[in-house]
C-alpha cells in the first residue's frame, strides 16, 4: 500500500484555542508538513484547490512548484483540481509547467469542486457544473496527449488545431478522479480507465463503498482490465499513540471543536460523540494495532491500495501531530506495505526527453532540492 498526506490548506482559527496564525505562517506549516512527510517515508503529498473561505489553496500549482523544490522523492498530488471552474487550456499550461519543474512527479486528482461561493466567483451554476467538469477534462486530456487539438466546446471558445506549450514531461500524466457523493465522477473515472479517489471523510463507510462498487461495475462495463483498477481512500483524522486512551484523549479537544463548528453552522453532526466517531468514521484514532486493524477492515470493503492521511494538525499542536504521524510511519506503515498490495501503477509515467517535447538533458536537473 502507498500512503499520501494531504492538506486542503484551511486557514481558520484553531478549533480549540481560537488562535489563528498569519497567512505566511500557514503556508510555512504546509511546507514543513511536506518535508516531514518525505522524511518519515510517506509516498506522496497533496494540496487542495478551493476558492472560498476558510481555504487559501487557490493556487495549487504555485504551492506544489515550491514543494517540488523542497522535496526529492514525494509524488505531488492535487486534491482536487477543480476543472469545472477552470479554463482547461490555462490549467494545462500550468500543470505541464509544474510537471517539468517537479521532474515528472505530478499526479492530478480532478473534481468538480465544492461550495456555492466559488461557483459564484467563476459564474458556474449547480446545473452546469458536471457538464463543465466533463468537457474541461476531455479538452485537458486531449491537450496532454496531442500536439494539436480541435474541439467544439460549450463553455470556452472552440479549438482549431490548437498548439499549447510547453509539452509535458510525463506523457501522459496520470489522472485520478475525486469522488465524494456523485456517480458522475465515478462514471467519468471508469470510462477513461483511470483511478478513483474516494473522499471517505464525512460519513460512515457505506455511502463511499456503494460508489466504489459502482466504479467497479462501470469499469467492467467499459471493458477495462480488472487488474488495472486502482482506488484511493481518505481518512477523517489521525491520532496514533502507544495506547488507545492516550490517542483518544489527544484527539478529544479537536473533536469538541468539530462539534462546536457544526453547532455554529446549524448542522446536525453525523457523529454525535467521540466514541461514535472513532468507531464509525474513517478516522485513525488508537494504538498502532487498532489503526492497522481499521485500515485493513476498510480495505476488505473498498479494495483500496492507496491511503490518504491528513497532513495538518486538527485542534492539536503541530508537534503532537508530527509525533502521531511518526508513530504511524514506524509502527503501522511497514505492515501496510506487507499486507496490502501496491497500486498497479505508481511513479512517473513515460518521460519524454527529445529536446522538444520535454525533459532535462542527461545529468541535469531544474531545481535545487537541498
Amino acid at each position: 500500500m502507498k500512503v499520501i498526506a494531504i492538506s486542503l490548506i484551511v486557514h481558520a482559527p484553531d478549533p480549540v484555542t481560537g488562535e489563528q496564525v498569519s497567512t505566511h505562517q500557514r503556508f510555512a506549516q504546509v511546507v514543513r508538513a511536506a518535508e516531514f512527510s518525505e522524511l518519515i517515508g510517506l509516498d506522496g503529498f497533496g494540496v487542495g484547490e478551493r476558492h472560498e473561505r476558510p481555504f487559501i489553496s487557490s493556487a495549487p500549482t504555485v504551492v506544489l512548484s515550491h514543494l517540488a523544490a523542497r522535496t526529492k522523492r514525494l509524488r505531488l498530488f492535487t486534491a482536487v483540481t477543480t476543472l469545472s471552474l477552470l479554463d482547461p487550456v490555462r490549467a494545462y499550461e500550468d500543470y505541464a509547467t509544474l510537471d517539468h519543474l517537479s521532474e515528472g512527479r505530478l499526479e492530478l486528482i480532478i473534481g468538480k469542486g465544492n461550495g456555492s461561493a466559488q461557483r459564484d466567483l467563476f459564474a458556474v451554476t449547480e446545473d452546469d457544473q458536471w457538464d463543465r467538469n466533463a468537457e474541461s477534462y476531455e479538452v485537458f486530456r486531449s491537450l496532454w496527449r496531442q500536439d494539436k487539438v480541435t474541439a467544439d466546446t460549450r463553455f470556452r471558445p472552440a479549438l482549431r488545431d490548437a498548439e499549447v506549450w510547453p509539452r509535458p514531461f510525463q506523457q501522459p500524466v496520470r489522472v485520478w478522479h475525486g469522488s465524494a457523493t456523485s456517480r458522475a465522477s465515478v462514471d467519468l473515472a471508469a470510462r477513461y480507465g483511470e483511478p478513483l479517489f474516494s473522499a471517505n471523510v464525512t460519513n460512515p463507510i457505506e455511502p463511499y463503498a456503494e460508489l466504489i462498487d459502482h466504479y467497479r461495475e462501470r469499469w467492467a462495463h467499459y471493458g477495462h482490465d480488472p487488474a488495472a483498477l486502482t482506488v484511493v481512500a481518505g481518512s477523517a483524522g489521525l491520532s496514533v499513540s502507544s495506547t488507545s486512551q492516550r490517542a483518544r484523549s489527544r484527539f478529544a479537544p479537536a473533536f469538541a471543536g468539530y462539534l462546536a463548528a457544526q453547532r455554529r453552522l446549524g448542522v446536525e453532526p453525523v457523529f454525535a460523540t467521540i466514541d461514535d466517531y472513532i468507531e464509525r468514521s474513517s478516522a485513525l484514532i488508537g494504538s498502532p494495532a487498532q489503526v492497522l486493524d481499521k485500515i485493513q477492515r476498510y480495505h476488505e470493503r473498498f479494495g483500496h491500495t492507496v491511503l490518504h492521511v491528513g497532513a495538518d494538525a486538527q485542534g492539536i499542536s503541530e508537534a503532537a501531530h508530527r509525533e502521531s504521524l511518526e508513530l504511524f510511519a514506524e509502527a503501522v506503515l511497514p505492515a501496510l506495505r506487507t499486507d496490502i498490495p501496491d497500486p498497479p501503477v505508481w511513479g512517473p509515467g513515460e518521460l519524454v526527453d527529445d529536446g522538444i517535447r520535454g525533459g532535462a538533458p542527461a545529468g541535469e536537473t531544474f531545481l535545487a532540492t537541498g
